[in-house]
């Protein structure tokens, strides 16, 4: 708490802090292969999508094309301005107070990092919600479902991301430079503004997640029931996809969104305990390979590659829970059960 303390009295709400780099070699290796790998990854992606939304004819897989492509350019785009920052500092050795003394940097980078974050938890979500209502409510969304609607919903939900990642610099909350100096984020400390928008952030993103588990599970099978009736691959391409983008993100962000928020709960500071900004900078480790691994969830998990994977699906149109036999026995007994009470 004492460093806690004189960090408030010596920097008078400024960015910066004073901490020892000892691993300078290894984050500069792993920051490189994270940005080159990260960002071919998600061009490649963006490649693939394009050329799948030019040939698509159906309106539902369209839209979804466009809540993909969004995921894709937030990825592309966050890795671009965060690795840019990054890697300038590694390879330049510059002084964050003699380059950014009045922390505009810091604050834009902070901001990046929340709004780049955010996106693909919220666009996931989304897209689950979307899921969920284009299967179960197919009459009531066929006349609402168009390309500029989702194209509008998308805007919406970056909107929202954008609007969390303002709030620290109006106010609620700091940015503040990270372990190892080379990058920024919001402060995790006992001060109620930086607790309140830490509990903002944490919650939003868990809530992402949480709704894109249900939803999805419960797509799933009805996804199952009316791909056997209609037949129609494309169903479970979606599905497979989406279930693609939900276990990533739930792998790569929940240990992050439960350590902030773990940290609030037990008035924690990861500016002033050096264990604390370590983990953080593991955590934040762990997220970047959301950005990384999410476009090859477009690119492995098309019907091209699951007809070679899964030969009949090409041939018999099989369900989605054809493809996961363990998964089969005990859904189609709880959705029988449910059919038999409701006739």
């Amino acid at each position: 708490m004492d460093g806690y303390a004189s960090l408030n009295n010596t920097t008078s709400g400024l960015c910066f802090f004073i901490t020892q780099n000892n691993n300078t070699t290894t984050s500069h290796l792993l920051s490189t292969i994270f940005s080159i790998l990260g960002l071919t990854s998600n061009f490649f992606a963006f490649c693939v999508l394009l050329g799948a939304y030019r040939r698509t004819q159906s309106r539902s897989r369209s839209s979804f094309l466009i809540f993909l492509c969004g995921l894709v350019v937030t990825d592309f785009a966050g890795l671009l301005v965060t690795s840019s920052i990054v890697l300038t500092y590694y390879y330049s050795k510059f002084i964050w107070k003699e380059v950014d003394p009045n922390c505009n940097l810091c604050n834009f980078m902070g901001l990046s990092m929340v709004f780049f974050g955010l996106c693909p938890l919220l666009l996931g979500a989304t897209m689950a919600i979307e899921r969920f209502m284009g299967i179960n409510r197919p009459f009531s969304r066929s006349s609402n479902i168009s390309k500029r609607r989702a194209l509008c919903t998308v805007i919406s939900v970056l909107a929202f991301a954008c609007f969390i990642g303002i709030l620290p610099i109006m106010g609620l909350g700091h940015y503040r430079l990270q372990y190892p100096m080379s990058w920024c984020f919001f402060s995790i400390t006992p001060e109620p503004m930086d607790q309140v928008f830490s509990l903002i952030f944490s919650l939003v993103g868990l809530l992402s997640i949480v709704v894109s588990i249900l939803l999805n599970t419960v797509s799933v099978v009805c996804c199952d029931r009316e791909c056997m009736q209609r037949r129609r691959d494309h169903e479970v391409e979606m599905m497979v996809q989406l279930l693609g983008i939900m276990v990533i993100a739930s792998v790569c962000w929940c240990p992050l969104l439960i350590f902030i928020a773990q940290a609030v709960a037990s008035n924690e500071s990861t500016v002033s305990n050096p264990t604390m900004w370590k983990n953080l900078l593991l955590y934040i480790r762990i997220v970047t390979w959301n950005q990384i691994l999410d476009p090859w969830v477009y690119i492995l998990f098309r019907r091209a590659v699951l007809r070679r994977v899964y030969p009949s699906l090409g041939r018999t149109r099989a369900s989605i829970m054809s493809m996961y036999p363990m998964m089969t026995t005990s859904l189609r007994r709880k959705l029988t059960r449910v059919e038999s009470m409701h006739p």
